[in-house]
């Protein structure tokens, strides 16, 4: 295949196996290949400002898998299914369901408890989701959508602007992005909420 997949800095490498998923067999380069799921992804978008979702829904795995499955289907045939690899970042690939189960539950006890305020109870589950890492790739974009999900439809309040950019892209607001979530990695979780609502 040729499929030239130059990452950026905070971007996962795909394994040859997981290449070997992709739908859409005229795609050679990682700018084609960024066009067809951010088609996708604004298709989701739409899909989620068109619903109504409750707690007890959004807060499953189910949902999760679900959300992935619409934003990458039309592109990767293992959208929506946890990664059996391991990568450079997240859980070992058996730990996926046990961490995931903990976050869910962790995350119901915060929102049914008043735990957290909205945005710091949303973007705790957001980077906890993303340091799963649950996917074989799409997990920053899936865990902001999941985010906007979260904070607009369960807590009633604007969605976030994260920065006003295509984190998927290098610049200044992806750097600003990921030192947030290596201050997050640290225990510090304002830097992310700042951004997600900069």
């Amino acid at each position: 295949m040729g499929l030239d997949l130059d990452y950026i800095n905070g971007q996962t490498p795909l394994e040859e196996d997981e290449k070997e998923g992709l739908l859409i067999p005229t795609i050679a380069t990682r700018g084609e290949l960024d066009e067809f799921e951010q088609q996708n992804i604004e298709q989701v978008v739409l899909w989620s400002l068109n619903r109504s979702f409750k707690a007890d829904n959004v807060f499953t795995e189910e949902f999760l898998k679900a959300v992935h499955k619409r934003m990458y289907g039309n592109v990767w045939a293992w959208a929506g299914e946890f990664r059996k690899t391991n990568k450079n970042i997240g859980v070992d690939k058996w730990q996926i369901p046990t961490e995931l189960r903990a976050l869910l539950d962790d995350v119901k006890f915060w929102y049914s408890n008043n735990t957290y305020s909205p945005d710091e109870c949303t973007i705790r589950f957001k980077h906890r989701l993303v340091s799963i890492h649950c996917f074989p790739n799409g997990n920053g974009r899936h865990s902001r959508l999941i985010a906007d999900i979260v904070i607009e439809k369960i807590y009633k309040q604007l969605h976030y602007s994260w920065g006003a950019a295509n984190l998927a892209q290098q610049g200044d607001q992806r750097t600003t992005y990921l030192n947030a979530i290596r201050a997050a990695d640290a225990g510090d979780i304002q830097p992310l909420i700042n951004f997600a609502r900069s």
